[in-house]
């Protein structure tokens, strides 16, 4: 079977076909180590007419078996396309849809399936060159191949193809594609790299890919199909000179307007009155198709000699100018934080929300196992943010526009153990006529900082175009719809003040120099320094704090040995915190308390009821108690969980009480006041002295009187006591029996000393 090797550092990535698939149009094994993908790529029998781009269609899958595991939920069976895989879908779609032939008119379909997963070694890259390799032992005709690398940044090394423990370490990740005649895409993630070492790492990808492209062109030849024909092109149209010179100075006036509807609106009325003009000379389906075509055609034209013959952009800014931008903070009352970014026509209003750990994204898949993620960011693209009507599902736009933005942010976020809490962050995309996902990476800085959340540094992206015509180039700042649609390249790159974050860059055509990229670099990055001014203007003490409608989390540490005074026995204890505060309250086997409430005073509730369960009780300080038991000579109050003490009758109030069931019943607060632990650890508190000590000190006073006008003489010091101690000596046999415990009266205890003397 037609197989070929390509040596990538000190492993092996083998390319094999022939032996599996074989009634596809097109099938190739890829290994590398314990990893293997298979691509399959099909086509359409019938040609669609029309058509006017490429209908290709990419579905990336990762079967559990792959990685020994069994798909977890109900149906233990893999579901719908997972957000990963939508996201390398678009890796292996992005660098090969320019590379196929319009004129071909099939319906072109890739399967990409991984087959065996070392978790060790990323399949992502593995199915990129499978599926260009699929198409080049194809017969479907290809300007190909394309090469694909994962290239990181670690203890100040490149290493292409990384394993996933690597990649953890790495400070910069990015996906590198290409062919033999340069680098068609770059996407990834970085933490504050510098501009030099981005192009550093593509520099060093580029080498790599033109030797996988080089392996591919070697396998087609061994093992290639012969391409099938193309059909030809009309490019003679019969009106097509006819039609530009009625309608191009028109038509130029229309594409100069300054903003966006009024350029659609005067752009549409030059095509209605175009088709209006030529109606009664030429009429039919056919016609109409050449109208559109000669559009297309000028509006490119004029778009892109006006940039590089006139240095003029639709909108009439120069080429490294940006937009007017706006920042506000707050601006939704009820939700935990939010930020509204306008930039020119786009608007982005992005909400943070605060969780706990529970509200955690868990991922299952192929890669090692379940983890889980306190970070989220969703972006949301609804058809009226460019007028027109559509349904509001999400696609695979949206999710690989959210997964930048995501990415580009992630960056900033804190630690767990510096800030607790889940984030999810939604950018619901108001406006867009330029890059929205850039804009959704602004506004999700301004509603973190506003839901309070300490990011490391302000986040801030732009997008940046090329405009390439003979030996001319010029680069474009803040690029909006028709700058990206009719330009050479798109890149897109965000970071902080320090350096780049994220980065995505698609190029269209092949003569991007190092020299050039390095200037359309340091040009975003002036961009992007001069959007985080703005921004950080905006971000004022006034903001950053935690709303008060967000869930509070607070966390502390107990000693190891009250560990289980905490929890209780089969976690009773914890249990009922929880219960009564109505917050979640977790404990560490090292002592660490995390305690998450829905508000302040949930979560300050949960931590007080802790902090009294490690308290010791203390004479002098008034408890806000539970009543537990009433009896005949007073009740039993709980004043720290697990700890009561007596509140004797003659202490329940200044008026006289018969019984303690007049004034008490089981299970109501009632505030007194400790006035003594005894020698033997008992605790006896008072009504009285709590709600007017004075009042009680009188009435003490009065008693003593009392006893010494009743009891003169000698015996005072034995018999001239407080009615509170005389109290205390006769009741407390029956307390001691009412609770279960047998001691000796103390007066008895001593007669029993002076016996043995």
């Amino acid at each position: 079977m037609p197989k070929i090797t390509i040596p990538i550092g000190n492993k092996e990535l083998v390319l094999e076909t022939g032996k599996v698939a074989k009634q596809a149009s097109g099938a190739i094994m890829a290994t590398y180590e314990g990893s293997a993908v298979l691509a399959t790529v099909c086509y359409s029998e019938n040609e669609i007419d029309g058509l006017d781009y490429v209908p290709l269609q990419v579905e990336y899958n990762e079967k559990f078996y792959a990685a020994g595991k069994i798909p977890g939920g109900f149906l233990k069976r893999e579901g719908k396309a997972k957000d990963k895989e939508i996201l390398v879908s678009r890796l292996i779609d992005r660098p090969m849809r320019p590379l196929f032939h319009k004129e071909f008119k099939r319906d072109i379909q890739l399967i990409p399936t991984v087959l065996s997963a070392d978790q060790i070694n990323p399949p992502d890259i593995l199915a990129i060159v499978a599926s260009s390799a699929a198409v080049v032992v194809s017969d479907i005709p290809f300007e190909g191949p394309v090469g694909s690398v994962r290239v990181c940044y670690i203890d100040n090394e490149f290493v292409i193809n990384p394993t996933f423990q690597q990649i953890e370490k790495s400070k910069l990740e990015i996906i590198v594609a290409g062919t033999v005649d340069g680098i068609t895409m770059v996407e990834g993630a970085a933490n504050e790299v510098s501009e030099e070492i981005m192009l550093e790492a593509i520099e060093k990808a580029s080498v790599i890919i033109k030797q996988i492209c080089e392996a591919q062109k070697e396998l087609g030849k061994l093992a290639g199909q012969p391409k099938a024909p193309l059909k030809k092109a009309v490019e003679d149209l019969p009106h097509y000179k006819e039609i530009w010179g009625h309608a191009f100075d028109q038509y130029k006036v229309a594409c100069f307007l300054p903003s966006k509807i009024e350029r659609n609106k005067a752009k549409a009325v030059v095509k209605n009155s175009t088709l209006k003009h030529f109606e009664e000379k030429y009429s039919g389906e056919d016609f109409k198709l050449e109208i559109f075509k000669v559009f297309e055609d000028l509006e490119y034209k004029i778009l892109r000699d006006a940039i590089i013959e006139e240095n003029k952009r639709s909108d009439g800014r120069k080429n490294d100018e940006i937009r007017d931008i706006s920042c506000e903070l707050g601006v939704l009352q009820r939700t935990h934080g939010s930020g509204l970014f306008t930039r020119g026509e786009t608007q982005a209003l992005v909400v943070t929300t605060l969780g706990s750990a529970n509200d955690e994204q868990m991922f299952d898949d192929i890669d090692g196992g379940k983890r889980f993620t306190n970070f989220m960011l969703h972006y949301n693209f609804p058809p009226f943010c460019v007028g027109e009507k559509g349904s509001l599902s999400v696609g695979r736009r949206e999710i690989g526009h959210g997964h930048l933005a995501m990415r580009s942010v992630e960056a900033i976020i804190p630690e767990k153990d510096v800030f607790p809490y889940t984030m999810r962050v939604v950018s619901e995309i108001l406006e867009s006529n330029g890059s929205s996902s850039m804009a959704s990476v602004c506004g999700s800085t301004l509603a973190l900082f506003d839901a309070g959340v300490p990011i490391k540094n302000p986040v801030a992206g732009i997008a940046m175009g090329l405009i390439s015509q003979n030996d001319k180039f010029v680069i474009l700042s803040d690029i909006l719809g028709e700058e990206d649609h009719f330009g050479d390249m798109d890149f897109k790159v965000a970071g902080t003040e320090q350096g780049i974050t994220g980065f995505q860059m698609d190029i269209k055509i092949s003569n991007v120099t190092p020299e050039l990229m390095k200037k359309a670099l340091e040009q975003a990055r002036v961009g992007r320094l001069h959007i985080l001014g703005i921004m950080k203007s905006a971000m004022t003490a006034e903001n950053g704090k935690i709303s008060d409608f967000a869930p509070q989390i607070i966390t502390m540490t107990v000693d190891a040995d009250k560990i289980g005074t905490v929890i209780g026995s089969g976690g009773k204890t914890i249990k009922g915190i929880s219960e009564k505060s109505e917050a979640n309250v977790n404990v560490d086997d090292k002592g660490k308390v995390t305690i998450f409430g829905k508000n302040k005073e949930s979560a300050e509730k949960a931590k007080n009821l802790i902090l009294s369960l490690l308290e010791e009780p203390e004479v002098g300080k008034i408890y806000n108690g539970i009543v537990k038991r009433i009896t005949e000579f007073g009740a039993f109050i709980e004043i720290l969980p697990g700890r009561e003490g007596l509140c004797h009758i003659s202490k329940l109030s200044f008026d006289k009480v018969n019984t303690v069931s007049e004034v008490l019943k089981e299970e109501q607060e009632f505030v007194v006041k400790l006035v003594e632990v005894d020698r033997m650890g008992r605790i006896n508190l008072s009504h009285i002295d709590a709600i007017n000590p004075e009042l009680a000190k009188q009435k003490r006073e009065q008693a003593r009187e009392e006893s010494e006008r009743e009891n003169p003489g000698g015996d005072r010091e034995r018999h001239h006591r407080s009615y509170s101690d005389r109290d205390r000596d006769r009741d407390r046999g029956d307390r001691d029996r009412h609770s279960g415990r047998r001691h000796t009266n103390n007066n008895r205890r001593g007669g029993f000393h002076r016996r043995d003397n």
